[in-house]
């Protein structure tokens, strides 16, 4: 028998498995992979777009995303020109492809200026994705940088999505995050972001912030529901160490005082409540959110293109990226280091995670099992050539937990499960990217 049981009662709060395996498995490969080769073995007739702007106003406390507050203007522009270096280079050696999405995230996209952000969105669409004004898009903002001529470049792209990071509507809460006092910029992004007429908005609210009540956090997700955003997603609060909260204070305590659990029923209810379908953990949607109108993506499946310092790019036997860090000095040295690549640099990939046929089929599951509706059986026997079941006894034991349950061909997380993907998701990982993680964590 596993640990599943003790780590659910002592530890409900691991990690957010987003993907599989997390970028700090990643080592440097044994030999540089060519990538015009390892294309063209991939389906490349759905694939997802991702670039990544790793700059913001500022770095928030809690953050420890590849991402660096106040840069200086000159390496914000040098950092963009070789990004567009790496649209043309990337761009030509993928030869024919369809994308199916695409995404710009970050740090803060919006961090660029309006006529930074023109310059890229006109590179995207000459070198990368010529369709993009007709598939679904997206890009992340923050409420003082969301500006209407940022905004009106990115919607005459062709974004559809913005999501922003709203965290609180309590000032004392912000603060604790190492966050402005930002309700007011907020309330104008939102009424820009209403004006343009982006069909999708999604707000971010975070729960177990030092401080917060069940009180005050109620009161935010009703300032949040009378903006109506299209979709929500709630994060719980974790301090890692590298990060700023991580150096003010100690890891929140795993135990039965942590406030998380009791703050996430309160948010799921509440939104659940007010129409909202849980997608996930984390995300919720509302009814009258649009249908994708877009060709059919599944991150199961398709391969992922990032571009961009911090980027992480997916083939199905191949993850690969640039290097990681959370502390300035560490994404400073990374960043100037690609900036000073010579582009014949960005046809081959150096650094990233090799996922046999075993590792494939743990991504296939966890990527499948942490969002509703579920895991289809049928699908990755299909896919895969065995029963996942038979492939995972892990799958025996959260059925027999009441974590998860059969629905026809599916196997789907009761909401007891959804309610532990924290810990579900890492006790999912393999002893191998364990060991990784903890070799990363521990350097």
């Amino acid at each position: 028998m596993t640990d599943l049981p003790a780590r659910l009662r002592a530890a409900p709060y691991q990690a957010y498995s987003y993907s599989y395996p997390h970028k700090s498995a990643y080592r440097e490969l044994a030999q540089p992979v060519d990538l015009a080769r390892l294309w063209q073995q991939e389906d490349r007739s759905a694939l997802f777009g991702y670039i990544h702007i790793p700059f913001c106003t500022y770095r928030c406390g809690f953050c420890n995303l590849f991402a660096l507050g106040q840069p200086g203007a000159g390496l914000v522009n040098g950092y963009l020109n070789q990004l567009l270096r790496q649209l043309r280079v990337v761009g030509a050696l993928l030869g024919e492809r369809r994308f199916a999405r695409f995404a710009i995230g970050g740090g803060t996209p919006t961090y660029l200026d309006a006529d930074q952000l023109a310059r890229l969105f006109e590179a995207v669409q000459t070198h990368l994705v010529p369709e993009l004004v007709q598939i679904p898009s997206g890009i992340e903002v923050s409420p003082e940088t969301a500006t209407r001529e940022r905004l009106q470049h990115c919607r005459a792209a062709g974004v559809d999505r913005v999501s922003m990071g709203v965290q609180s509507f309590v000032d004392a809460e912000l603060g604790a995050l190492v966050r402005p006092a930002q309700t007011t910029a907020v309330l104008q992004a939102v009424d820009t972001v209403r004006t343009l007429d982006f069909p999708t908005l999604n707000l971010d609210l975070i729960y177990g912030i030092p401080g917060q009540t069940p009180g005050s956090f109620a009161a935010s997700l009703q300032t949040l529901l009378a903006l109506q955003p299209e979709e929500i997603y709630l994060y719980p609060l974790y301090v890692r160490e590298r990060t700023g909260l991580g150096r003010m204070q100690r890891k929140l305590s795993a135990n039965a005082d942590d406030p998380r659990r009791a703050l996430y029923e309160l948010g799921r209810d509440t939104l659940c409540a007010a129409g909202y379908v849980q997608v996930s953990m984390r995300l919720f949607r509302a009814a009258h959110a649009p249908e994708s109108g877009g060709p059919a993506y599944c991150c199961q499946d398709d391969g992922m293109i990032g571009l961009g310092c911090g980027a992480r790019s997916y083939t199905r036997g191949l993850h690969y990226s640039d290097h990681y860090a959370v502390e300035r000095a560490g994404v400073s040295a990374i960043l100037r280091d690609y900036i000073a690549q010579p582009e014949e640099a960005f046809a081959s990939a150096r650094y990233g995670f090799v996922l046999d046929a075993q590792e494939q089929r743990r991504r296939y599951l966890i990527q499948s099992l942490l969002t509703w509706p579920g895991l289809d059986t049928a699908a990755f026997a299909a896919r895969f050539g065995c029963a996942a079941r038979d492939c995972f006894g892990e799958l025996d034991e959260l059925l027999q937990a009441g974590l998860a349950e059969t629905r026809g061909e599916l196997i789907a997380l009761t909401a007891l499960g959804m309610a532990h993907a924290d810990a579900i998701g890492p006790w999912l990982n393999s002893s191998a990217v364990r060991a990784r993680l903890d070799g990363h964590a521990a350097a």
